[in-house]
């Protein structure tokens, strides 16, 4: 977790402003960000990690809040444009300040014709920045309680994420094929009932981030290949805060940080994944 995700995550718990002194505090209690060298996250950090990230912390003086809280539409503030394409083909979006422009990006991400099998997308996937979605062919398939849940949610939307460097890397690579630290991977692999190694994370600096063994990958990647549908869309600029408003308001199935509607039983699998990761070996 980076350290803007674990503020923008502390903010949304405690569900009022904070001061960075507050904020850094409570980052330490967690041990929600480890820096490099092993010291505490100070105020002063708090407050330039979050003046770098101005679409989605509003601040007044010491005193940080989320722009979300201020007014819902006003965090969406890009605008999506079209090129000629053939349905399921890349898009490509720029940034304006105009928050009217939120439902055509939502669309474009969104559109039901636009997804493909998980399994098909590999040569067509841009080494870009952008925002991706990703949906359940059938809910059935989803082991219980999460097929039930998915129902009584209305929808077959699973994750809302970000690749904030490269499409290819995080969505294919990390989120759908278990290359690295996919938050998305490491969920539907909990869900589907595998497990870290006892013990694979003993003694490493990063203590959340578990994987599971490579048999367990290329099964977890055979049934994300038969049963998932993705879409993404290029994005030129910083849409964190556009990511934060579209999991606000779909409330995706399986994304937990920023969702009004997380679910502990998707929280509580994945404390049991940390836990056996980290357990004597």
């Amino acid at each position: 977790m980076t350290l803007h995700e674990a503020i923008n995550e502390i903010l949304l718990e405690t569900g009022r402003p904070m001061t960075t002194t507050e904020i850094a505090a409570e980052v330490n209690a967690r041990g929600a960000y480890k820096k490099r060298d092993g010291s505490p996250v100070t105020p002063f950090q708090i407050h330039g990690r979050t003046k770098n990230y101005p679409r989605l912390f509003s601040r007044s003086g010491s005193t940080v809040s989320l722009c979300a809280w201020g007014d819902d539409a006003a965090f969406l503030c890009s605008h999506a444009t079209q090129p000629d394409r053939e349905v399921g083909g890349p898009i490509t979006v720029s940034a304006v300040e105009r928050p009217a422009a939120v439902g055509r990006l939502e669309s474009l991400l969104l559109e039901e014709r636009a997804f493909r099998p998980a399994g098909s997308i590999d040569p067509e996937v841009p080494n870009e920045p952008g925002l991706y979605a990703i949906r359940i062919h059938e809910r059935s398939s989803l082991p219980e309680p999460f097929a039930a849940l998915s129902q009584l949610r209305g929808h077959d939307l699973l994750y809302v994420g970000i690749a904030r460097q490269s499409l290819k890397r995080r969505l294919l690579g990390q989120e759908l094929r278990g290359r690295g630290h996919g938050t998305f991977f490491r969920s539907i692999g909990a869900v589907l009932g595998y497990r870290p190694v006892a013990g694979s994370l003993t003694g490493r600096g990063n203590t959340r981030n578990y994987s599971f063994p490579p048999t367990d990958t290329d099964a977890i990647v055979h049934w994300i290949n038969q049963h998932l549908l993705v879409n993404w869309i290029s994005a030129s600029t910083d849409h964190e805060a556009q990511e934060l408003a579209l999991i606000r308001k779909h409330r995706p199935l399986l994304n937990l940080q920023g969702n009004p509607a997380r679910l502990g039983e998707l929280a509580a699998l994945r404390a049991e994944c940390v836990r056996i990761a980290n357990s004597p070996l």
